[in-house]
Parts: C-alpha cells; structure tokens; sequence
C-alpha cells in the first residue's frame, strides 16, 4: 500500500508539473515548518527521508545532536491550490526521525502516533470533528488593539458581508485540499468565524488542523486581512476555542454508543468521559498553552471553567450533544476547553491518553451537572465537589508538572522542554505592566 501512495505522488508531481514540493513538520508548540526540495530529490526523500539540522527547531534536538530526517508520509501530498499553476507547488507532511531511522523523542507527530497505537492495541480507533474559532482583522499595527472587519453576531448574514466571502474561499481551498467542512458560520465577537470539520482519525485530523491553520491565513493575507487563531484578541467578548467532538470506534461499531443508557452512553464512553474529568486540569497546559489562552476561560463568555458534563449544558467542560434521531454513530462527546493555538498533535494526545486510562482502570463518571454553573458561588460549587480548571498558565503548569500522566503521554524529550518553554513565558509575562493597571494606579497611587 505504502509503495502504491508513493508511486501515486511520483506521478501526480510528473503530471502536473510540480516545481517544488514543500516538506511540512511541527515543532513542539504547533508551529509550522517547511523547507522545499526540488522533484528530482522526492524520490530519494520519500525512500530514505531529508536530513536538516534539529536544533534550530523549538523542542527538536540539541547541538551536540542537531540532524535529523524528515520523512515525507506519502498519504499526505496534496498540490497547494493557491500557487499559480505555471510553477505549482505541492507538500507533503512529514514524521521527523534520528539519522538512523529510529522515532526522534522530539516530534509531536509521533507522539501522537504512539496514543494511537496504544488504544489501537485496545481495539480502538480514536475520531475527532474540530469546531475551529478564529478572528479576521485589518492587518494589525503594533500596540494598537486589534480593528475587526465588522460588527456581526452569532448566525449574521449581511449582503456586504466580506468575512462571509473570506470563508467561502477558505472552504473551496479546505475541500481542494481533501478537508471536508460540515459548518460555516459568523460566530458570536465581531468579526469572529468558526468552520467545523467532519469527523475523521485522530492523526489525520492533526494533519488537517495544522492544514486548516496555514489555509485560513493564507487566504486571508490574499486579502490584505488578517486571520488569528489568538484564543482572546478582544477584550469584552467571547474567545476563540478549538471544540473537540471525539468517538471512539472500535470496526464499524461506535463503542461510545448504548441503547441501554437514557443518554445513550456506553460503560465505555462513561469511563472515557470520567477519565477526561479526573486528569482536565493536568492537561490544560497542552490543550490552552498560552498567557492569553486563560483570558479566554473566564466566567461568563462561554468558555467552560468548570470540570463537569452535562447533556446540553455549554458551561461545563463535556457536553453530550443529542445525536439526529437514529444516528448511533453520531453519538460523541464535546470537550470544549481546548483552543485553537494548541498543538493539536499534542493536545489530542493528552485528551485520548486520560480517557484511554479511565476505560484501563474503570473509572466512574460523576454525576451530571446540569444547573448553570456560571450563576453559583464557589460555596455551592464546593458542595457538588465540582472543581475548577487552572485560572492561569502558571497554575495548569504546576498541575502538569506533578503529573505522570502527561510525561508518559509526551515522553521525556518533550515534557521537559514544554515546562521550561513555558515557564519562560510566564516569567516574560509578569514582568509585564500592562495598561490595565498603568489605568488603575498611574494617577491613584
């Protein structure tokens, strides 16, 4: 099979007359890396791989160990569809591997792969549908708050309405690309957008968000607009989040699915969800790894704070959507606290590796918190034992650091580097004075 996908990209390069074909992998925070190699290097490239140096990527190696290979996945060529055809240009995503082929520690790709492998070994397959959130703005200026491109609200459609045209081009890229969309819409902030794609494995929805990411402001910047995936750009309205709507199948059958249960759930989905519940607050730093994505989960704009489900209930971390009547394989959970500056290699490993635990160990899924939490005290809250999530990167570091869990899921290589990354940006942010309190105190104190 894998002889058949290469021969297929060899082919497709000859036929459409690629002039370079752009090698894509990810470093350790979700950034995106490229570096072009001509057609006549493909083959040999997708035989024994490129080699680079590593330690000029964030997470990668260190220099006494610096070169690495990465190796082209054949499954993954696509012709990039906004370069003029006269010089078409195509990529393919590659896994990053030591010189002498062996798994490099440092590459989120394969830490994914590795999750897989594991509930795979449990007769499982992993499936995830992204509600992605993002904002246009007029091309910022340093220092000056973001201008967005129009005052529209959840659902609105005007006739002038440019994000609207913005969006329809991102779709005709996405489905040219091979991502299929479920949803478009003008979220709820001014200027805000979500796309909603349709469900697929773990790996190749990891692949298609990074995809997604690059296409969205590509296509933007066409525009002269920019597009960010900032998780909290606007101070005084909603976020942008990354919901997640995860199954897990096991062949054809959804092993989350139950006609036994009222809500349709599975023992197997129960313990998933208790999983998720008992290890949210260990994970949060790789689900919301920024300053600001903590701006973002904060009472009263529709970002869960709370670690809790319910069927219907969007103030709670997992919701249960109620499936189309009949439709058993749309039964599924909404975790909804990640957002989109996550690593998605990263974060659907952590999120697959705590459910995958409360399904080994057989943990019990609380009660349902159907009341609105953002209306209770923290006294009423104490008293239903439901806790919160980390109210800050510092406070979801310290919960991962103590977390074995999270190190096993991401190995030592990239646990280690992740933490110290991170508390550098901690530590960068509080030294920060910003002008929330130069307003506040300048004058008064």
């Amino acid at each position: 099979m894998m002889d058949q996908h290469r021969d297929y990209v060899l082919r497709t390069v000859e036929e459409r007359g690629v002039r370079l074909v752009r090698l894509w992998f990810t470093d350790v925070l979700g950034t995106l890396k490229s570096f072009a190699i001509s057609p006549a290097e493909l083959e040999n490239a997708l035989e024994d791989g490129m080699s680079f140096d590593g330690s000029s990527i964030d997470g990668y190696s260190r220099i006494q160990e610096a070169d690495v290979l990465a190796v082209p996945d054949p499954n993954t060529f696509e012709v990039l569809p906004w370069v003029d055809n006269k010089a078409a240009e195509a990529r393919v995503i590659c896994d990053v591997r030591n010189l002498d082929g062996s798994i490099f520690e440092g590459d989120p790709r394969q830490v994914l792969r590795r999750n897989l492998d594991a509930a795979r070994a449990m007769g499982y397959e992993f499936l995830i549908a992204p509600d992605m959130e993002y904002f246009y703005f007029e091309p910022p200026v340093r220092g000056q708050i973001p201008v967005p491109l129009d005052e529209g609200g959840f659902f609105d459609l005007t006739t002038t309405d440019v994000a609207s045209s913005l969006r329809k081009q991102t779709i005709r890229t996405l489905e040219t690309m091979g991502i299929p969309v479920e949803y478009s819409f003008h979220e709820d902030a001014p200027s805000q957008q979500e796309i909603d794609l349709r469900h697929t494995d773990a790996l190749s929805m990891a692949d298609s968000v990074m995809t997604f990411r690059m296409i969205v402001k590509e296509i933007a910047a066409m525009n002269n607009v920019h597009a960010t995936f900032m998780p909290k750009p606007l101070e005084g309205v909603q976020g942008s989040g990354m919901h997640l709507h995860l199954s897990l199948f096991s062949g054809d059958t959804n092993a989350f699915y139950s006609e036994d249960d009222p809500n349709n759930l599975s023992p197997v989905a129960k313990s998933f969800m208790a999983g998720l519940l008992r290890h949210a607050a260990e994970i949060t730093a790789v689900t919301n790894q920024t300053v600001n994505s903590y701006k973002r989960l904060v009472p009263g704009f529709e970002a869960p704070v709370h670690i809790s489900w319910a069927r219907n209930n969007r103030s709670g971390l997992i919701r249960v959507p109620i499936p189309k009547r009949g439709s058993v394989s749309a039964t599924r959970i909404e975790y909804r606290s990640p957002d989109p500056a996550c690593n998605p290699y990263l974060a659907f490993s952590v999120i697959l590796a705590a459910g995958m635990k409360g399904i080994r160990e057989g943990y019990e899924l609380e009660p349902e918190a159907d009341a609105n939490l953002f209306e209770m005290d923290d006294a009423a809250l104490d008293k239903l034992g439901i806790r919160q999530l980390p109210q800050s990167l510092n406070d979801a570091l310290k919960v991962m650091e103590t977390s074995e869990l999270v190190q096993e899921v991401l190995g030592e290589h990239i646990f280690e580097w992740f933490l110290r990354n991170k508390r550098h940006e901690w530590r960068e942010y509080k030294t920060q004075v910003t002008p929330f309190e130069l307003n506040r105190y300048l004058k008064s104190l």
